[in-house]
This record gives C-alpha cells, sequence and structure tokens, in this order.
C-alpha cells in the first residue's frame, strides 16, 4: 500500500471481531464485512464501474465497500427512481453489472445487465485498495431539478477528505456508535452515514426505516451520534413531549446532526427544551460532500451551518462576480466553494463541468447555486437557492429561507415554503405556501404577513399566502418548490 494515500478502511486492513455494521436483523463485525467484502471485490476486479441497487441493508454497504477495496467506481441506484430516470443513469454512467441482495427485484431497465448477488459472508480477505488518490470512488447522480441528473464524480481524495475533516470538527472517533435512517444512494446517507463510520473504524446502525422509536432504541442502547434531516427532527420534536425514553435517548447523545436542508429554529427550539442537547447543522451538496459546520461544545447557532471546515475555502460573491468581504448578517451572496473535498466533474459533461467553477475545475472556486450571508462571528447562514429562493422584490435581494422560518415561529404554521412571482409593481412579490396546524382555522395572510414583519422587516412580510395539505418533498425531505401549483 503506497504511503502517499492510506486506505480508505484502515480497519478492514487488520479486521477485529469489533462491530462494524447493523441494519436490520443483519449485523457484521470488522472481520465478517473484510471477509463479504473482500469476496466480492476479488469478483469487482477489473470492471469499470458497477451499480449498487441501494436498498437500506447491510448488502448495500458491503457492494460499496467491496467496490471500493477493488477500486471500481460504484454508482449507487435510488429504489425510488422511475423508469425514465433509471435508464438515464445506466445509460449515462454504463456499469458493467448491477450488485444487488439475491432477494431484491429489480425494474425493468436493469434487465439488460449481468446481476450479482451480495452475500454477507465469504472467504475473501479485503483486495489491495487503489491507491491513487484522484481515481473515482463513487458516481453519485443529482436529483435532476434543472434537467437531467449529472453523476458527479466524487474522488477517493475528496472522499476521505471531508470525513476527515468531519471527525476533526466533530470529535468523531473509532468509539462512536453512529444511528441514523437515512437513503443510502445519496451522500448523507452512504458517505457520511456508512463510509463515515467505517472509516473511523466506529459502528453504524442502519434503522432500515426512520422512527422514532428506532431512534430511541438505538440511542438508548448505546448510540453516540445521530444523522438526520430536518423532516426527522421535526418528526422527532413532534414525538418528545409524550416520549420520555425518546427525550432520555436523544439527552444521552454525544452528538445530534442535521443536514440537506435547513432545520426550522422552532424545532432547533423543542428539541432542544425537551432534551437540553442543540442540534449541529453542517452544509455540503453531492458536488463538494462537506463545507461547514457548526462545532459541537460550542455556543448553540440556531439557524446557521457554521464555519468552514478545515481544508475548505468559502467565499460569498454578488451577481458581478465581486466577492463579498463584509460580515454584516445581511447582505446575500452566492456561496462558492474551493478545497480537496470537490468533485472531479460531472461524468460525461465537460461543458457542465466548465460552467460550475470560477476560474476552472482545476484550482478554481465551485458556484454551488446557494445563497447566503456572513453573521459578524463568521457564520454561515443559508438563505437559500439563487435559482428558486432569491427575491428580488422593491429593490432588496430576499432570501426566502429567512421569510419560512419565520413563517414556522407562527403556532398556526406547520409548514411553509416562499418563492417569488413577478409583480408589476415590486418586480416580484413574496409569496407563502403555508401548511396550516389546523386546517379547519388556518391563520389569515395579514396576520401572517404582520408577524413576519414583526420579526424581520417590513418588505421581507409575504403579499400573498396560499395553503396547502402538504408541501412537496423529495426522499431527502427537501422541498421541491417547481412542483408547487401556480395561482
Amino acid at each position: 500500500m503506497s504511503a502517499l494515500f492510506p486506505p480508505l478502511f484502515p480497519a478492514l486492513a487488520a479486521p477485529t471481531d469489533r462491530p462494524a455494521l447493523r441494519c436490520g436483523p443483519d449485523s457484521l463485525s470488522y472481520e465478517e464485512l473484510a471477509r463479504a467484502a473482500g469476496a466480492l471485490a476479488a469478483r469487482l476486479a477489473g470492471s469499470r464501474r458497477v451499480a449498487v441497487w441501494a436498498v437500506p441493508t447491510a448488502r448495500t454497504a458491503v457492494a460499496v465497500v467491496a467496490a471500493l477495496l477493488a477500486g471500481v467506481p460504484a454508482v449507487p441506484l435510488n429504489p425510488r427512481s422511475g423508469e425514465r430516470e433509471l435508464a438515464h443513469v445506466l445509460g449515462d454512467s454504463a456499469p458493467d453489472a448491477v450488485l444487488a441482495g439475491p432477494g431484491d427485484a429489480l425494474p425493468a431497465p436493469l434487465d439488460a445487465l449481468p446481476r450479482i448477488d451480495v452475500e454477507l459472508d465469504g472467504p475473501g480477505a479485503p483486495a489491495p485498495e487503489a491507491v491513487d488518490p484522484e481515481s473515482t470512488a463513487l458516481v453519485v447522480y443529482t436529483s435532476g431539478t434543472t434537467g437531467p441528473p449529472k453523476g458527479v464524480l466524487l474522488s477517493r481524495r475528496a472522499v476521505a477528505a471531508s470525513l476527515d475533516a468531519l471527525a476533526e470538527a466533530w470529535a468523531w472517533t473509532a468509539d462512536d456508535v453512529l444511528v441514523h435512517g437515512l437513503p443510502l444512494f445519496h451522500v448523507h446517507g452512504l458517505v457520511l452515514g456508512i463510509l463515515g463510520p467505517l472509516r473511523r473504524g466506529g459502528e453504524v446502525r442502519h434503522l432500515g426505516a426512520f422512527s422514532a422509536e428506532g431512534v430511541a432504541r438505538e440511542l438508548g442502547g448505546g448510540g453516540t451520534m445521530l444523522f438526520g434531516v430536518p423532516t426527522m427532527y421535526h418528526r422527532l420534536a413532534d414525538a418528545l413531549p409524550d416520549d420520555p425514553a425518546l427525550a432520555g435517548a436523544m439527552a444521552g447523545a454525544r452528538l445530534l446532526v442535521s443536514g440537506s436542508a435547513a432545520l426550522p429554529v422552532h424545532d432547533h427550539e423543542r428539541i432542544a427544551a425537551a432534551t437540553g442537547r442543540t442540534v449541529v447543522e453542517r452544509y455540503g451538496m453531492s458536488e463538494t460532500l462537506m463545507n461547514t459546520s457548526v462545532r459541537p461544545g460550542g455556543p448553540p447557532r440556531p439557524g446557521t451551518v457554521g464555519t468552514p471546515l478545515p481544508g475548505v475555502e468559502v467565499r460569498l460573491v454578488e451577481e458581478d462576480g465581486s466577492v463579498l468581504d463584509g460580515s454584516d448578517g445581511e447582505t446575500v451572496g452566492e456561496v462558492q466553494v474551493r478545497g480537496p473535498n470537490l468533485f472531479s466533474g460531472y461524468l460525461n459533461r465537460p461543458e457542465a463541468t466548465a460552467e460550475a467553477f470560477d476560474g476552472g475545475p482545476a484550482g478554481g472556486w465551485f458556484r454551488t447555486g446557494d445563497m447566503a450571508v456572513r453573521e459578524s462571528d463568521g457564520t454561515i447562514r443559508l438563505v437559500g437557492r439563487k435559482a428558486t429562493d432569491l427575491i428580488k422584490s422593491g429593490g432588496y435581494k430576499i432570501g426566502a429561507g429567512e421569510i419560512e422560518n419565520a413563517l414556522l415561529d407562527h403556532p398556526g404554521v406547520r409548514e411553509a415554503a416562499v418563492t417569488g412571482e413577478p409583480d408589476p409593481d415590486l418586480g416580484e412579490r413574496i409569496v407563502a405556501w403555508v401548511v396550516p396546524a389546523d386546517p379547519s382555522d388556518p391563520p389569515a395572510d395579514g396576520e401572517l404577513a404582520d408577524h413576519v414583519a414583526r420579526l424581520l422587516a417590513p418588505h421581507k412580510r409575504p403579499r400573498t399566502v396560499r395553503l396547502l395539505d402538504a408541501l412537496p418533498r423529495n426522499d431527502l425531505g427537501k422541498v421541491l418548490k417547481k412542483r408547487l401549483p401556480r395561482g
């Protein structure tokens, strides 16, 4: 093994009987994981790419680890993808085979691919890892909200750098036991939630399907960390007042982490009041892995995603390309990122790769498309996406996120989304989409507008309020604003 790039999983190089992975009825020690992944890695040697049917099982973890041990890029497939989207991903990535559990039923687009069943036992030892840090570890596809999904090429360098930066920021060690129920086709659930504990030599307990009962059981049974998305933490916050076992289990956790979207301040406050624990938010995306995080042990920072992780540079940029140097908590700019955590490019999309960087992919700044402000203490507060959440109204640049947080502070609001619509006078008017806490008695438009104006500023109040039964969301709980009905 080259001394220039140590293995991604040191604990598999000299495996022990320490617990590595538990998912549902299946548990694997590091010795068992090494044998199962090593046997499969030997079968994958020489492949160009392999697809992984990424259902939330131990076999998915074995499949991805085996591909990484063999130096073969893995393409996690979302099992909830429609046939057209799945066909696009397969045509774009051209995998040599699909890895799946023996009992997994695969959809028609996968019929033409050779299938390799993943077993949880095997005689093999870990295969030699590819040592080139720039070799591709994973091809993770974007959600495709602005066109066909793009394959994000994540190198071994990027995976290692991001996980090691988080380990430093969170004091993440082999003694930690991570609990989560996130999907395994995305960087949050797969890279952070599976590969992260295995890189540290610790344990991961995947719930299979998220539930408050599962969280209480696993955190109460030795879990030290919980990863989730805002939808999950919202459900936990709802359950806490009537579930002392859940409150005790969460109170005993060393670290509660939320990501993939902003956690409303109201849910921060409810969880802190019930458990005495603050939820740490971090910020990342498929192309960058992790960029920033609130630091555990520091002062609570609800509404912010903290400061840059070790080795990561973050800047805010105006529309004209000028860099914002101030930290006034008000001036909105696009987040741009530079560091070893960045992806290598989009598969088969050199033009899209070039457009994504200010200064070119080699050492340039990645344009995230996220809008943020920098607070006086240097923390970053996200206010939305450039394409859907930056509202230009009455000469002001307004981030939808802060208005959404203000709306969620109203007791009559269960869910909220904010968009901009053309207005002949203002340029854009602010529109609030609200799921009321009591559908039979929703808050009045004027009541919500006054509420926002009191918490923020008058020009940020919604001019129109539209009531919905639920907001459209993706698998990770992010609101899909382009699917909101237009009035």
